[in-house]
């Protein structure tokens, strides 16, 4: 991934619908640890996409003009707490806000 596609304001995350089973997209914030994708859900395990997540993990991710395969996960606060904190603050530091559920993205190498 070249460097500079983790100073893009935003990705576009594409899940699989846990009902209908086609493909959701969303554009949203993220900031980057490790050269590990985290998104914040505003709205914790209610969202949506954080559904949809849970249920297939598999997900695709679109940053700037390169597209990778990737794992998602849900942190827990008790047992990722450290990188959970980290994780929000960033958020906090790019955009004014890091006050939601984090949810780490692995990325695949294609």
């Amino acid at each position: 991934m070249p460097d500079d596609a983790f100073n893009e304001q935003f990705l576009y995350l594409t899940t699989i619908g846990r009902k209908s089973g086609r493909e959701r997209a969303i554009e949203i914030w993220f900031v980057e640890l490790d050269r590990r994708l985290y998104v914040l859900a505003e709205h914790g395990y209610t969202a949506h996409w954080v559904q949809n997540v849970l249920a297939s993990p598999g997900v695709k991710i679109r940053l700037g003009t390169s597209e990778w395969n990737a794992t998602g996960q849900v942190l827990d606060p008790a047992q990722d707490g450290e990188l959970y904190a980290s994780v929000r603050q960033l958020a906090r530091e790019k955009y004014g806000w890091g006050d939601g559920l984090p949810v780490e993205f692995r990325l695949e190498h294609n």
